[in-house]
């Protein structure tokens, strides 16, 4: 086990499946604490239990990263069981595949709640606990995608999405710089 994340702790959001648990245990394999949040409670825990079993401390948390007061007390939790926090990765998300002539309101507003505006949220709650902590390692990483480089047929909404992710990370890296906390995102 490669430690050189030893005595970090991370929240992965999305981390119940897929890419997010992916993140999850190879940040534990690496050393850090990893809180697990997601929205379906059933994968949360089980995921925290793989991370227990790599011997890392992890923590299980429904949350919904469209809801400020969620994502708040995500923070707020973390910080009462480990302390800090070192590494926020906003990557959970939502992908529809329909032609933009058909996609309907609520729609938009759903895809664009869950994938900007979480990560906004995320991203912002963690920036104000690592200020708060004068964290001067701090590292918030955001999900983009291949589709923030080039739109694709089908994907408007989330390719849109995924540009604005692009565009808020690079700005935020920008503010967040002075204090020590880099902000990137991955496609």
């Amino acid at each position: 086990m490669n430690m050189k994340l030893k005595d970090k702790v991370a929240i992965v959001t999305g981390a119940g499946r897929g890419i997010g648990r992916g993140i999850a245990l190879r940040l534990a394999k690496d050393g850090a604490d990893v809180v697990v949040a997601d929205i379906n409670s059933e994968t949360v825990n089980k995921v925290a239990k793989e991370i227990e079993a790599l011997g890392r401390k992890s923590l299980a948390i429904v949350a919904d990263v469209s809801n400020g007061e969620s994502v708040n007390a995500m923070v707020e939790h973390t910080v009462a069981k480990f302390g800090k926090l070192d590494i926020m990765v906003a990557n959970a998300g939502i992908c529809q595949v329909k032609p933009a002539i058909e996609i309907t309101e609520e729609e938009w507003d759903k895809i664009f709640a869950v994938n900007t505006k979480g990560a906004f949220l995320c991203d912002q709650a963690a920036a104000k606990q690592m200020i708060k902590q004068k964290q001067k390692h701090g590292k918030i990483i955001n999900c983009a995608s291949i589709a923030a480089h080039s739109g694709f047929s089908l994907l408007s909404s989330y390719s849109a999405t995924k540009f604005a992710i692009m565009g808020f990370t690079q700005a935020l890296a920008k503010e967040l710089g002075p204090y020590g906390i880099n902000a990137v995102s991955y496609t």
